[in-house]
């Protein structure tokens, strides 16, 4: 049951992220949910490659244990970059947004395009 707890806290953030870019309004706060779907996805990722009583495969003179799979680290590292990139992207437009209609509230913007 324990080592089912990683997966449950990934499922977890993901349905809250997705909560919270559904339910807000306000354009950062949707950028922040989608952030907590990517942590939730990364948590999955990390808790798919993991296997018990086994050794990180960085090391030359392991034993013949068993070893992590460095896939899905290296996956998981290469979506951190690319979440990061993309928050500030979504970030930078929300600055555009902000200036160009002076509010960051979805439904206010659909009534000044009007």
């Amino acid at each position: 049951m324990i080592e089912n707890i990683p997966f449950f806290c990934a499922g977890l953030l993901v349905l809250i992220g997705l909560a919270v870019i559904v339910t807000k309004r306000d354009l950062i706060k949707m950028v922040m949910g989608l952030a907590l779907v990517e942590a939730g996805v990364n948590l999955l990722l990390v808790a798919t490659g993991y296997i018990s009583d086994s050794v990180a495969p960085i090391f030359t003179n392991a034993p013949s244990t068993d070893m992590v799979m460095p896939t899905v680290q290296a996956m998981t590292l290469t979506n951190i970059v690319i979440g990061i990139a993309t928050t500030a992207l979504l970030l930078s437009f929300v600055m555009i947004v902000y200036k160009k209609y002076g509010t960051r509230d979805v439904t206010e913007m659909r009534r000044l395009k009007e």
